[in-house]
């Protein structure tokens, strides 16, 4: 499979995401907490964070400040 490399805008709220490739992800702009399934402690991710979702990774994510991010599926 090749990469996908784009960019997407998410407004303020929460979403559910089953993560089905590994994601590489920069956000430019923007607050958000991740809350891994089954755990309620989440790992806040701002502005000039990369991170990385693995392949299979369910989570909420609660976006407080509006992100704008550049991402890689792999």
């Amino acid at each position: 499979m090749r990469a996908k490399i784009g960019e997407v805008g998410m407004p303020s709220k929460q979403v559910s995401l089953d993560i089905l490739f590994q994601e590489t992800c920069y956000l430019l702009e923007g607050k958000v907490k991740v809350y891994p399934d089954g755990s309620d402690e989440a790992v806040q991710i701002v502005a000039g964070d990369l991170v990385v979702f693995p392949q299979g990774m369910s989570c909420t994510w609660d976006v407080s400040e509006t992100v704008d991010k550049h991402y890689k599926f792999d």
